[in-house]
């Protein structure tokens, strides 16, 4: 799992005080699902070349 990080802009105290912490939760979970969803899938990474020695003791004469 990949891990997003981004440095926040701080806001003028004044302006949009009680807003900005609201906005940056949406802004910082729309970031990381669209990470997500969009992610490709890598079939490299779960791709499993085969029986292993304990499977070929277990059977033998088998060919795979």
């Amino acid at each position: 799992m990949a891990t997003i990080g981004s440095a926040s802009l701080s806001a003028p105290a004044h302006a949009n005080a009680g807003l900005a912490k609201p906005l940056a939760e949406l802004r910082a979970f729309w970031r990381q699902f669209i990470a997500r969803a969009f992610k490709p899938y890598h079939p490299e990474l779960h791709y499993m070349r085969g029986p292993g020695p304990a499977w070929r003791a277990k059977h033998p004469g088998r060919l795979n």
